[in-house]
């Protein structure tokens, strides 16, 4: 869905700007609250992962198809405020390096792609989570269904955006029709996705995810006949490191699995175009689309410049484009993580 250069007018794009940079300047203070040394380096690879993952466009209709927004994922990963840097990091890389996404079309990118998937998922999620079991499986349930409304809810956006600032002469009813309807499909392979990469973290490390907090549960023992809280664990010097270990393993597997995505299993991902693409052909929205002002990049259109074969030069674009994401989320969410230890020994002082 990343909305190129041309669609919406400079207007309307400025606006939407300064909306994108307010939510960044809020996402950044909310982020100090959920990172610390634990989460932050997640932060950074869920970034990577979700970079990777949108390189896998799965077919949703004759000739369309979709691929991950990522901003569920991202918010029930490592919290909302936190889940919309994520993926502006991505849109950034993107944009910049890869020519996908208008860069003055950022603004609108961030709005509809980073912040309502973010902030709409996790509405869903935590209402959910309200009414439904305590427990693994409700969590996993919820990620479901909030990645599932999180995707035509970013489709409305994008129609609202262009109600205002579009700049083609398109009837905005054929418009919403079109873009609903088939990000209702791609949203069904967000919702899986998510769903899937949520419980598998969750079955591994579950303290490590933002929407699983506050749903541990003490062990119960029977005791005469009566349930009572088991003791706690006894503290051993060897738990930290266990700890640390255990997070080290997590994020090598997660980094190695985004470089397996990007690096090797893009190559077979639908090369029909997604469903804002297909839409903007159908209807004439694409009719003063302007050339990408990195259309000359080494790396535009997922490719490696001067490298003839295909397979190798998509793998190869892929594999940088996870290193650069990973390098650059890691550091912004270190320094957002460093910023809030260096506030609270202030405060403790």
């Amino acid at each position: 869905m990343h909305v190129p250069d041309g669609f919406i007018d400079a207007p309307t794009s400025a606006i939407t700007g300064v909306v994108a940079a307010g939510a960044l300047a809020v996402s950044l203070r909310g982020a100090r609250r959920e990172l610390d040394e634990r989460t932050a380096p997640l932060a950074g690879l869920v970034a990577a992962f979700i970079f990777a993952v949108q390189m896998l466009n799965f077919p949703v209709a004759a000739g369309t198809s979709g691929h991950l927004l990522g901003g569920a994922l991202a918010a029930i990963l490592v919290g909302p405020y936190t889940g919309v840097l994520c993926v502006s990091v991505v849109l950034l890389m993107q944009g910049v390096l890869f020519a996908d996404g208008g860069l003055t079309a950022l603004g609108v990118n961030i709005t509809d792609m980073a912040i309502t998937t973010t902030v709409v998922s996790y509405a869903v999620f935590r209402a959910l989570l309200a009414v439904l079991p305590r427990g693994r499986r409700s969590v996993t349930v919820a990620s479901f269904v909030a990645a599932l409304v999180s995707v035509p809810a970013a489709a409305v956006t994008f129609t609202l955006i262009y109600a205002v600032g579009g700049t083609t002469d398109v009837s905005l009813g054929k418009v919403a029709t079109a873009m609903i309807g088939v990000h209702v499909l791609i949203g069904i392979g967000e919702a899986v996705i998510t769903a899937l990469t949520v419980g598998a973290v969750i079955a591994v490390r579950p303290d490590l995810v933002h929407g699983a907090r506050g749903l541990h549960q003490r062990l119960k023992l029977r005791v005469n006949g009566e349930l009572v809280d088991a003791p706690a664990a006894p503290a051993t010097g060897t738990a930290p490191v266990a700890a640390r270990a255990s997070r080290r393993r997590l994020w090598a597997a997660g980094l190695l699995t985004s470089l397996l995505l990007a690096g090797f299993v893009s190559f077979y991902a639908s090369a029909d175009p997604d469903g804002l693409e297909k839409v903007a052909h159908d209807k004439g929205i694409d009719q003063k689309e302007r050339a990408h002002a990195s259309e000359d990049s080494p790396l535009a259109g997922y490719g490696v410049k001067d490298i003839a074969d295909a397979r190798l030069s998509g793998g190869l674009a892929g594999v940088i484009g996870v290193g650069v994401t990973v390098v650059a989320g890691s550091t912004v969410f270190w320094a957002v993580s460093r910023r809030r230890r260096s506030g609270e020994a202030a405060e403790a002082a």
